[in-house]
């Protein structure tokens, strides 16, 4: 975040930034998500929902969980929530106690790490690395499980890697959680942005589980702040007490605007933005490994790369400060995401235009010819 506000700092003194720091996508919110917006804010009827949310929209979720996996999912337990964030604190609200362990792939997102701690839990990253796709597996989480561990967050696909776990070792993992009676809980927030297969629902394994998800990446709704969590029958009740006591509800009118999301002419625009993604991607690649950065894992979703750049320095941190003071390229240092090896990492974001990006891998390259 500083390196971002720094960014900020300088486009304000008129210096030129290509960003591929942000974990935004650059596309607009959907012509027809921002209409029925505003349609329902013209309206005037913006109040409170129920806690769970807006059944119309959880309904529309249950079908697009039947379309897309063919699971039959009661609506009752689906509650929308103030972004991913919100379901994941209403997940750490319900599940982790105070002292409780968690387990987490590192590199990771940071501020699930901080999520846990606010219920005096205590996130324990485990290093993970090319061999496992970045991501934990089975044998790992067994191997790691201890006394005070009450359960496993993994994230498919990840940040910051782009990385995904396969359906088999969903199941694997999930049998070892159970063998020790914790909590599994999947953050699938990056779904419908997947490129060579299908990201998996854990909800195809499991109905057991905690399945995180929100509007903010596939369906590009960031700043309408929603999101949804998918909960164990036996938790209805409680969630449902915690959400009216944390957030009474989600924003109404971006609920109601999240109904048009689903819509098939809106589908068709989002699998657009995914085969654009999709070609950033492999451009930013191919440059980065021209150049000498190594990508030990190709990023199966999301829209990232994190890449090796121990050809050019042992301190990312400093490295992503010079592009950016120097060169006027903002990325993210690899201390961002965990203690595993931070130093020797960059994440590169290509949430932005191709042109802005070719910029971008041109400003590097001048860079690291330097180095």
């Amino acid at each position: 975040m500083n390196l971002l506000r720094r960014s900020r700092e300088l486009e304000r003194s008129g210096m030129d930034i290509v960003h591929m720091e942000i974990g935004e996508p650059d596309f607009p919110t959907p012509a027809a998500v921002v209409d029925a917006g505003i349609r329902t804010i013209a309206a005037g009827d913006i109040k409170y929902t129920v806690a769970a949310g807006l059944p119309e929209l959880r309904a529309e979720i249950a079908g697009h969980y039947a379309a897309l996996h063919g699971i039959n999912l009661p609506i009752d337990r689906i509650f929308i929530t103030p972004g991913g964030a919100g379901a994941l604190l209403l997940a750490f609200a319900a599940l982790v106690d105070s002292g409780d362990e968690v387990l987490m792939a590192d590199p990771c997102y940071p501020c699930n790490r901080n999520l846990i701690r606010l219920f005096d839990g205590e996130p324990r990253l485990i290093p993970v690395g090319p061999d496992s796709n970045y991501q934990l597996n089975a044998s790992r989480v067994d191997d790691c499980w201890g006394e005070r561990t009450s359960g496993i967050l993994i994230a498919s696909p990840s940040n910051p890697t782009g990385t995904m776990i396969d359906l088999e070792e969903i199941k694997a993992v999930i049998d070892v959680v159970e063998s020790h009676s914790g909590f599994a809980i999947f953050d699938e927030i990056y779904h419908g942005l997947h490129y060579e297969r299908r990201a998996e629902t854990a909800l195809n394994v499991s109905d057991q589980v905690f399945v995180v998800n929100s509007f903010s990446k596939y369906f590009g709704m960031t700043g309408w702040r929603l999101g949804w969590i998918v909960v164990p029958e036996a938790f209805v009740e409680p969630v449902e007490r915690l959400a009216q006591n944390m957030f009474i509800s989600a924003p109404s009118h971006s609920q109601a605007a999240a109904l048009a999301a689903f819509r098939p002419s809106n589908i068709r625009e989002l699998e657009t933005r995914r085969s654009i993604f999709r070609k950033r991607r492999d451009f930013v690649m191919v440059q980065l490994v021209e150049m000498g950065f190594e990508v030990h894992a190709k990023p199966q979703g999301a829209f990232y790369v994190y890449a090796g750049c121990r050809n050019f320095t042992e301190d990312s941190f400093d490295f992503s400060h010079q592009l950016l003071e120097n060169h006027g390229l903002a990325v993210t240092p690899g201390k961002d995401f965990g203690l595993h090896q931070p130093e020797g990492y960059v994440r590169f974001a290509y949430t932005t235009s191709m042109e802005r990006l070719e910029l971008g891998m041109e400003r590097l390259r001048k860079a690291v010819r330097k180095a």
